[in-house]
């Protein structure tokens, strides 16, 4: 078990426990959280700001490959490019990570040796998660052992929407135990919790647990993250800080394809959690596509002029 702060030491102890602990937390304001995660997409970031935002957005990015078509050399090809996503300007900063499936995880870390690009890997029964808890674990220490820094783990949803909290908690637990060293990211599959409530009961719940982040989405379903539910895990995460002194990050994934996307996440990481979270280590992009972008809008503040269609690599 996780060392619980004295605030929530008793919220653990029991599933009537725990499920009073999180249905007693205040409920969701859905129609101000999506205003205020509108308001806050319409600020305007210029020049040297977005030059700031564009190179921060590139370092937080996780490059991410996650189908069965994956081979060894696309491993490799992606991990060459999270090292220098700009062949032509070594400026360009690195990636923070590359996530791969615990089958190519050995590739990804000899590829990224010595680069500090962080090997992640999707584990637990990626992404569906329904797997008995010990070929979960096995998945985990699979992926540990061959290289990995970070492992990403998906939630029992089912587990979680029937009300079997103490059964969620105490996978995650197990889990982040398995990881060891490698920090352990949760993802709740914000799409399919169907409620603003129900994400902020799974971020305190991931938090509870041990999580050292909080991530919305697999990417493998039809809604991945938002700004709204995006907003309302730094909410958690600077609430969650404020009780206990402890700093959790949060990672949205999925459809996030833009430097305008981009940016508007950034806004809602510096207006809610603050600038503590405004660092890969604290705040990452689950996404591959993303890259392209900020590469081509760099450019553009660069030289002034867009680069033709073959700028950047078709990942």
């Amino acid at each position: 078990m996780p060392t619980t702060a004295p605030a929530f030491s008793d919220a653990t102890a029991s599933d009537s426990a725990l499920r009073r602990f999180l249905f007693g937390l205040p409920g969701v304001d859905a129609v101000g959280l999506e205003a205020r995660a509108a308001a806050l997409g319409t600020r305007s970031i210029k020049t040297t700001a977005k030059a700031y935002a564009i190179d921060l957005a590139i370092s937080m990015i996780d490059l991410t490959t996650l189908e069965g078509a994956d081979t060894p050399g696309k491993v490799r090809a992606l991990a060459a490019k999270a090292v220098h996503p700009d062949p032509l300007d070594r400026t360009t900063p690195r990636t923070a990570a590359v996530c791969v499936y615990p089958d190519m995880v050995a590739t990804a870390a000899a590829a990224l040796a010595g680069s500090g690009v962080k090997v992640a890997s999707v584990a637990t029964a990626f992404p569906a998660g329904r797997a008995a808890l010990d070929i979960k674990l096995a998945d985990v220490r699979d992926a540990v052992a061959a290289g990995a820094d970070e492992i990403d783990m998906v939630i029992d949803r089912g587990a979680f929407l029937s009300g079997r909290f103490l059964k969620v908690y105490e996978e995650i637990v197990a889990v982040k135990a398995e990881c060891g060293a490698a920090r352990l990211k949760v993802i709740f599959e914000t799409g399919e919790l169907s409620t603003y409530d129900n994400i902020r009961r799974a971020s305190w719940l991931g938090m509870l647990a041990g999580a050292d982040f909080i991530k919305t989405s697999t990417g493998k379903v039809a809604t991945n993250a938002t700004p709204a539910n995006t907003l309302l895990m730094l909410e958690a995460v600077r609430d969650f800080r404020a009780q206990t002194g402890v700093q959790i990050g949060v990672k949205p994934a999925g459809g996030i394809r833009t430097t305008k996307d981009a940016v508007k996440f950034l806004v809602l990481v510096n207006e809610t959690a603050g600038e503590d979270w405004l660092d890969n280590h604290w705040f990452r992009f689950g996404a591959s596509s993303l890259l392209n972008d900020l590469l081509m809008q760099r450019q553009k503040l660069s030289t002034g002029r867009y680069s033709g269609p073959d700028y950047v690599t078709v990942d």
